[in-house]
């Protein structure tokens, strides 16, 4: 039963889902037909519109080209407005306004640019030719005022404000000309108070001018006047910075000029040189570098170029004159001036290689290393040569007096003089040779030692006396020890040199009293008995030997004729040292006095109770011992009369 009802249910619903379904289908098709009707209509109402829609978008395109012509029109005409604007300007010239000068000539450049993508304009052509012709005329106007405003401020620079720029040390004195305080100091003081040193870079052109300078530089270098601009910088520049040189003082010498130049007169001129290449490099060359670099500013080859030729004549004149020098004739006295000249190419090659270290300045550079090395080899040379010169000096300089030849004198204060440039000939050395420097300095002037000794030998000869030959030695050999004691040299040379060259100088001195005074020691001794006194003197106490009257009035006879000889004679030599002089009275006098007292005491009775003592016994033992003080004064027989 309850099956039966169930099946009813589900039977009455099915049959509600099929009258559902039936009723949308029928508003399925009805839509269907509907919207096709629609369909239709809209294709009928798409072909009669057709026309108007083809009419609207022809008046809306131009409408289009109507604006875009209007625009391109105010644009053209907008062009010919500035370019009147611009022709007004340049016409005006640089002058007034240079900003709005420049900013027209950009107005001009971007109207030509404007026109030549343009071409199609019937303008384009006559507008493009007025334009570049005025374009033309304004970039003219900037060379001229380029070249105007250039040569204004371009002065040479007076010597005075140079020496405002350089340090205190390097400053000539008002009184004599010379540079400040360098002179009171030692060449090592010196060459150390420049390594600290601190150069004002002159002002050569105002700033305020520069950055004018550039920005018409730089309008020519885009108009393609490169050559130009470089043409008059160059030409401007270059003779005011020659014309620097010459008012400090430089000048063009060439070798034959500096052959026949007395020493003194090449020597200062040396000088100045050291003292221009200083200035010329450190300040002028530098002021310059720094202005060209701000008005070439971004122009990296113009600016390179333009230096390199501004300087390339100043910098021939200053080396010329340092290559004249390296070629001449060499001489012992140049070596110091040549050490100086080769110490300023070495302080400037660090300015020498920044100034000018671009591609177009590499011949500059080259020059100036290749006088440095010129320079070394020729101090080098000569000193080489020194050695030789002072083994073979044949002056016939004469010292009467035995005291120190100035052969001697000038070969130690020489010597002495070049270990103030100890540093510079070591290096020196090292620029042609790997050896220890320092050896070679030792070595070199060890053998200058040795030269001069030799030629002293050789000079002692031309005395007669053999007494004053080894006076005269003992002198020099004493004073070359002294003088190596009292200097650097000491270090170099060793200690083992000083104390063999002392032993030389006893060895002299013992050889002089020898000489001197073994003669006149053989009056105060008895026949047949020659005791040895001390210090290689024969003398000493009386023998047991007796002697008559007349050998001892002979002997005291002899004895006074050859005391008054030898006083008379070395009175007038001299022993310059005081100390060796002092020395040299005292060795005599220990034996002399001793040996004449003893004589004297044995023998003097004899003489005394004769007939005129005083004939004989001339001298008491205190009158010997006051002449012996007047040994090695270098008196006259006039003065000693007196």
């Amino acid at each position: 039963m309850g099956v039966q009802k169930a099946m009813e249910v589900l039977s009455e619903r099915a049959a509600s889902i099929r009258e559902s379904l039936q009723k949308s289908e029928t508003i399925t098709d009805n839509m269907v037909s509907i919207l096709g009707s629609f369909d239709h209509r809209l294709s009928a109402l798409e072909t009669a519109m057709r026309p108007t829609q083809i009419r609207t978008h022809s008046i809306r395109r131009a409408h289009e080209n109507i604006d875009k012509t209007l625009k391109a029109a105010e644009v053209i005409l907008g062009k010919f407005d500035l370019t009147r604007k611009a022709e007004a300007k340049i016409l005006r010239g640089p002058h007034e306004d240079l900003e709005s000068y420049l900013e027209a000539i950009n107005q001009l450049r971007s109207i030509v640019r404007f026109f030549s993508s343009n071409k199609s304009f019937k303008s384009s052509g006559g507008i493009l030719n007025q334009t570049n012709t005025l374009l033309a005329k304004a970039i003219s106007k900037l060379e001229d005022e380029f070249r105007q405003l250039l040569t204004n401020y371009s002065k040479p620079v007076e010597p005075d404000r140079l020496f405002d720029c350089l340090p205190n040390s390097l400053r000539p004195s008002s009184e004599s000309g010379h540079q400040g305080d360098a002179s009171s100091k030692s060449h090592a003081e010196h060459q150390k108070c420049l390594e600290t040193a601190v150069y004002k870079t002159p002002t050569l052109i105002p700033p305020r001018v520069l950055p004018l300078l550039h920005d018409l530089a730089q309008q020519m270098v885009q108009a393609g006047n490169q050559q130009q601009l470089f043409r008059t910088y160059r030409d401007t520049r270059a003779p005011v910075l020659e014309q620097s040189l010459r008012k400090l003082g430089v000048e063009r010498l060439t070798k034959d000029d500096v052959q026949k130049m007395q020493w003194e007169a090449l020597e200062a001129k040396i000088g100045n040189w050291i003292h221009y290449m200083r200035i010329a490099v450190k300040l002028l060359f530098t002021g310059e570098k720094k202005v060209c670099d701000q008005i070439f500013d971004g122009m990296d080859s113009l600016r390179d170029q333009s230096f390199a030729d501004v300087t390339v004549n100043s910098v021939s004149v200053l080396l010329s004159f340092g290559e004249a020098i390296a070629k001449s004739k060499r001489s012992p006295e140049k070596l110091f001036v040549l050490l100086d000249m080769y110490e300023i190419m070495r302080e400037v090659q660090p300015e020498i290689g920044t100034l000018f270290g671009s591609n177009h300045c590499i011949e500059t550079r080259e020059s100036a290393l290749s006088l440095a090395k010129r320079l070394a080899q020729t101090a080098l040379e000569t000193f080489v040569d020194f050695e030789e010169a002072v083994e073979k000096d044949a002056t016939k300089t004469a010292v009467l007096d035995g005291t120190v030849h100035p052969l001697t004198s000038y070969v130690i204060n020489y010597v002495k003089f070049l270990f103030d440039y100890q540093s510079t000939l070591k290096q020196l050395f090292q620029e042609f040779n790997d050896a220890d420097p320092e050896a070679q300095l030792a070595s070199l002037t060890t053998r200058i030692m040795q030269a001069l000794q030799n030629n002293l030998d050789g000079k002692s000869k031309q005395y007669k006396d053999p007494a004053l030959t080894q006076l005269f030695l003992m002198n020099n050999i004493h004073y070359i020890v002294r003088s190596v004691r009292r200097s650097e040299a000491k270090d170099l040379l060793g200690d083992d040199w000083v104390q063999i060259q002392r032993r030389i100088v006893q060895q002299h001195a013992n050889q002089y009293k020898r000489v001197s005074w073994a003669k006149i020691l053989q009056c105060l001794t008895v026949q047949g008995s020659s005791p040895s006194g001390g210090g290689g003197l024969v003398g000493g106490d009386v023998g047991g030997i007796g002697l008559s009257r007349a050998v001892v009035k002979d002997r005291f006879k002899t004895f006074n004729t050859q005391f008054e000889e030898l006083h008379q004679r070395q009175s007038q030599w001299t022993v310059p040292d005081s100390e060796l002089r002092e020395s040299l009275r005292l060795a005599v006098a220990e034996v002399l006095l001793p040996a004449f007292r003893s004589f004297l005491r044995r023998y003097g009775p004899m003489i005394e109770n004769g007939k005129n003592p005083q004939k004989y016994i001339r001298f008491t033992p205190e009158d010997l011992e006051r002449m012996l003080g007047e040994f090695f004064e270098s008196k006259t027989w006039n003065e000693q009369k007196r």
